[in-house]
């Protein structure tokens, strides 16, 4: 139960991989690890959530990506908005590492990366947009407090972002959102992945 990507200390036989991909037209190189989420490739959800975001109008502010793994969708924005700057969380300690080292390889420095399960070290209340893809093998508890915690982290205007499965709970987190924010629409569906968004 311990080597699960959403522990904080996975416990794991290091087996390190580099590798490239390309996101929101950049090329990156990674590194990734035994007990992070997708360690081979950028995962799907990811790459969905990205092109969803990437069509929409996003107020001036900073960015959180909330559960970060090693870095794919807050080093991806980050990259391709230089002027904002992007705060990067996630609970697993390893993840974390990787995250600034994918960031360092990639020269890429408007970011923070720093430890919080959920919001639990999260201080700023002015976000522009919240993105996650949440881990949803923590299960429903976890990915709603991430849904709705995210309230109180955003301007008003500002924006979440969500990515689920239609299969994973893609319905309820539709409905959690709506009972939070007031609204929630589906911007994007691929594959049986949807796209959640809300606005404050």
């Amino acid at each position: 139960m311990t080597n699960y990507y959403f522990t904080k200390n996975p416990d794991v036989i290091h087996d390190e991989k580099e590798w490239t991909f390309k996101l929101l037209n950049n090329e990156f190189k990674f590194t990734t690890d035994n007990g992070v989420f997708s360690k081979k490739t950028v995962d799907f959800g990811s790459r969905v959530l990205l092109d969803a975001v990437e069509q929409q109008e996003i107020i001036p502010g900073n960015i959180l990506d909330v559960g970060c793994g090693y870095g794919p969708i807050g080093l991806a924005i980050a990259k391709s908005q230089p002027e904002r700057k992007i705060d990067m969380t996630d609970v697993n300690e390893l993840a974390l590492e990787l995250a600034k080292k994918n960031a360092v390889i990639n020269k890429i420095t408007n970011i923070e990366v720093f430890e919080s399960a959920a919001y639990s070290h999260v201080t700023k209340t002015d976000y522009a947009a919240i993105l996650t893809n949440p881990p949803i093998r923590a299960g429903k508890e976890v990915v709603h407090e991430i849904l709705s915690g995210a309230f109180d982290h955003l301007k008003v205007g500002g924006q979440l972002f969500a990515v689920l499965q239609k299969k994973q709970g893609a319905s309820s987190a539709q409905k959690r959102m709506t009972e939070v924010f007031g609204n929630c629409d589906i911007i994007l569906k691929d594959k049986g992945y949807y796209i959640l968004m809300s606005v404050k």
